[in-house]
């Protein structure tokens, strides 16, 4: 059911989380500190100032220190949209494929933030150098699936703050006040990012007489490709040789073995399919996917769909209708 697939969204989120507190600094005695941040429980932190006894020392060198942590997620029905739909976009290496995803999934994920002081001065400037910043949230932008270079912005929302001093035993423990702060991060998790030039399989149910009155249900299976209605690469092929109208369906090109059986072209905007070609005569289907058969003059450029390496069909448009060429078992 399941197939493999990992877009980092969650790790992205987590590391961008932590880079909006990676460069906080306090002032002690007019030098300038830096607040160490780990990615950790706050417990395990807690533990070790309790156990090693390398950490009674200067300040600044145990503390103050900072540790955040990934405490869960939910999912989000207040964000949901219609996850049918599907978002297409040109491959951003290439610019030649197409690459789709279906919408993504709302969910929240939550955030501890623990800041471990001795002096409650250090923890006050921690503190306030962050929460302005939230009012009460603050948006992220962030590259969620760099396939398609979905970049979004995720919101991360302070939820709310406490604080605990850590002050037990005689006078020669250690002291340790700490403030936790509690956000919610709310991202979109994508599904996996697909080719849309690759064929697509669909299935049906068909109901049939079979010999009698009573109709038989069949299971039908098809696959289906898109293919480009116009010519996007703008490639010549050749020209037309002399004057035709509108209800001709054999032209003449000045080099017929430029173009290429049951393929299309593109003669002025009218897209027309070739079904048979005797030397430099074709014979073709006027007005095709939707197009006007019209009056064409001599010289006129006739461009090839789907005839360069590039092919039009992997330069679809957003927005473009898809034609389709079905094969049926």
């Amino acid at each position: 059911m399941f197939e493999y697939f990992y877009n980092e969204i969650l790790r992205k989120t987590i590391i961008s989380f932590g880079t909006l507190f990676n460069g906080l600094t306090i002032k002690q005695e007019g030098s300038t500190v830096k607040v160490p941040l780990a990615y950790g429980p706050t417990q395990k932190f807690l533990a070790r100032l309790e156990q090693a006894p390398n950490l009674s020392q200067a300040t600044q060198i145990s503390l103050p220190r900072m540790s955040f942590e990934f405490t869960g997620m939910t999912y989000d029905s207040s964000r949901k949209v219609t996850t049918t739909q599907t978002i297409a976009v040109k491959n951003p290496d290439d610019g030649t494929d197409i690459k789709k995803v279906f919408m993504p999934v709302p969910y929240n994920m939550q955030f501890e933030l623990a800041i471990m002081c001795k002096l409650n001065d250090d923890a006050l400037q921690i503190v306030e150098q962050i929460l302005p910043y939230f009012q009460p949230q603050y948006n992220l932008t962030i590259n969620l699936v760099s396939l398609i270079n979905e970049k979004k912005d995720v919101p991360v929302v302070l939820e709310n703050i406490t604080m605990q001093d850590e002050y037990e035993g005689d006078f020669t423990s250690r002291r340790v006040l700490y403030y936790t702060l509690r956000f919610t991060a709310k991202t979109y998790l994508f599904g996996p990012v697909t080719s849309a030039s690759k064929d697509i399989i669909k299935t049906a149910s068909v109901r049939y007489l079979a010999g009698g009155s009573q109709s038989t249900q069949r299971d039908v299976t098809f696959s289906v490709k898109p293919r480009a209605l116009k010519d996007y690469t703008d490639d010549v092929v050749t020209t037309i040789s002399e004057d035709i109208d509108a209800s001709q369906e054999t032209i003449n090109v000045a080099d017929g073995t430029a173009i290429t059986v049951n393929k299309f072209i593109d003669v002025d905007g009218e897209e027309m399919k070739v079904t048979k070609i005797t030397g430099n005569k074709l014979n073709v289907e006027r007005g095709q996917d939707s197009t006007i058969a019209k009056t064409h003059v001599r010289g006129t450029g006739v461009k090839g769909i789907d005839y360069s390496p590039r092919e039009d069909s992997n330069l679809i448009e957003l927005g473009d209708d898809f034609g389709f060429d079905g094969s049926y078992s």
